[in-house]
């Protein structure tokens, strides 16, 4: 078991300094308009592009991939880092769509904590929790945003509660609201006693912020309405009385939750909110390893890879891979050893990522994200390490639940789609099987967007037009257990039996009953849903 998230003083500050968190949420609570904000605060750039504008706005820094800006929605997580106050905000975007949730999953093994953005008028919806799931089984902690409050919304107390009980975790107010939809003035700040104010007329304005004393200050009246400001008095007094005060250490170890009030279309609340991460957030945290686990502090440099993505810039056939620095300082051209091939690689260009721009990184701390191209010798699960043979475990691959045969439109470019369907099995994009019997590949994915993306991603990438069709399959189970057992039942079921692009045994099966069947006539073998990532 991990370590707790804890904050340590005996950190080198370059690492102390570092944040590094992903955004979760639904569809649709503004996740990625939030990212845009936390760049333009910063400085990385000038103008925030909303992701429902048009023109040069239209196009938000995170989403690069043509789909994603043709939709309007991120389906695969990219990294940004930027500096704010005296922090190094490391910055992971999540596909918000639930058809791409085990890029989500994968990512969420390389951050230290998770900011959950929720629609102030939703709440807690089906994707978001199912998402706080997954942060629950890493013990992450989590800051919470709450979305979209200058339309109307839910009352306070209503949402508080709602992720109370939906999520089992406490939650602390660090701002509390004034007035909701066309009411909405900003919020109080319960932290620093501050008074918040949204300008509504320009979008990228920081809001006003004016010192008070206390809520029974004078100087409120001359901002906020009778009507208002006595209803915020008495639901802060309540909140003060029902709600636990704010405890870092429980933030840290992941069971409590500050939430933020605010509107991130009109950069409100935002810097709050960062501000929030450079304070509760914790800094890089031991990361779990066999046979040992990776230390932050640590002199020597080790890192794995939690994500692949390819053709990042269509022009050239790169394909880069994201590499969470685990520990140690990392200087451009070192050589580290690629621990499952035992080979030396020489790191000589590695990048920095702001969304689809990157520049060349001279060096990286533990905490830190950042790119190496290479031509398909690295995988997700990956370590890279400076000799010794350490692995970083906890990276999951899963079963797919909608499986299709791929065929090529044109029959001689068959080789071309080979090359294709391997190369986003590399990248995590979908499960490619080859079955022993017959012809072609199967294809499996979590969901039905994914096979559009794919689709989308060969033609334009590899100019080859293909057809997903049904398969007479439904579900995947990777096979193991004893060597002569696993011939054996290979030997038997030869038309349910693909490999998967590690070469590992895949049995295909149509019904549940196939399941059981193996269950009764192979006692010592197991079939899962999930398998680690080979490395």
């Amino acid at each position: 078991m991990l370590d707790t998230a804890s904050n340590r003083p005996d950190l080198p500050p370059e690492i102390a300094r570092r944040r590094t968190f992903a955004i979760i949420s639904h569809p649709d609570a503004g996740k990625t308009t939030l990212t845009e904000k936390f760049l333009l605060y910063g400085g990385a750039i000038q103008m925030a592009g909303q992701v429902r504008a048009k023109g040069e706005a239209r196009r938000t820094r995170s989403d690069f991939m043509q789909m994603e800006k043709d939709r309007g929605i991120s389906v695969s997580a990219s990294a940004m880092s930027f500096d704010f106050d005296n922090f190094r905000f490391n910055l992971v975007d999540t596909p918000g769509h639930s058809d791409f949730s085990e890029d989500t999953y994968r990512t969420l093994t390389a951050v230290d904590a998770a900011v959950m953005v929720i629609d102030g008028a939703k709440g807690v919806e089906s994707q978001t929790q199912k998402l706080f799931e997954v942060c629950r089984l890493r013990d992450l902690p989590i800051l919470t945003f709450c979305n979209k409050m200058d339309r109307e919304s839910r009352e306070t107390f209503d949402i508080i509660d709602e992720i109370q009980q939906n999520l089992a975790i406490d939650v602390t107010p660090a701002s509390w609201p004034i007035g909701v939809g066309r009411d909405f003035l900003g919020c109080y700040d319960m932290l620093n006693d501050r008074l918040e104010l949204m300008d509504r007329a320009d979008r990228n304005v920081v809001a006003e912020s004016v010192s008070i004393d206390g809520l029974d200050d004078p100087k409120l009246a001359e901002h906020i309405p009778e009507h208002l400001l006595e209803q915020l008095r008495e639901e802060v007094e309540m909140a003060r009385e029902l709600l636990p005060a704010l405890d870092p250490q429980s933030v840290l170890e992941g069971h409590m939750t500050p939430i933020w009030f605010g509107s991130a279309i009109n950069s409100f609340g935002v810097q709050e909110l960062m501000k929030g991460i450079g304070n509760f957030g914790p800094q890089p945290q031991v990361q779990a390893a066999e046979p040992r686990q990776i230390a932050p502090e640590e002199k020597k440099v080790a890192g794995f890879v939690f994500k692949v993505q390819a053709n990042m810039d269509p022009k050239h056939r790169d394909r880069v891979a994201f590499v969470r620095m685990a520990s140690g300082h990392f200087k451009r051209g070192m050589k580290l050893t690629h621990v499952r091939s035992k080979k030396p690689m020489a790191i000589s260009n590695p990048v920095l990522f702001l969304a689809s721009d990157r520049e060349l990184a001279e060096e990286a701390w533990a905490g830190d994200i950042i790119g190496i191209p290479n031509h398909g010798q690295l995988r997700i699960g990956d370590t890279l390490t400076e000799g010794e043979a350490l692995r970083v475990t906890g990276i999951p691959s899963f079963a797919p639940e909608l499986l299709q045969t791929c065929r090529a439109g044109d029959p001689l470019k068959a080789k071309h789609l080979d090359k294709a369907l391997m190369q986003f099995a590399e990248e995590g994009a979908a499960k490619v099987f080859k079955p022993m019997m017959g012809a072609g590949f199967i294809v499996g994915v979590v969901g039905q967007l994914q096979f559009e993306v794919l689709a989308s991603r060969i033609e334009l990438e590899y100019g080859l037009p293909v057809r997903f069709e049904a398969s007479q399959f439904t579900s995947a189970r990777w096979v193991t257990g004893p060597q002569d057992a696993v011939d054996a039942f290979v030997n038997a079921n030869k038309q349910h039996i693909s490999h998967d692009n590690d070469g590992d045994i895949v049995y295909m099966t149509r019904l549940q009953w196939d399941i059981d069947r193996v269950a009764r006539d192979y006692p010592d073998l197991t079939l899962s849903a999930t398998k680690e990532m080979q490395v």
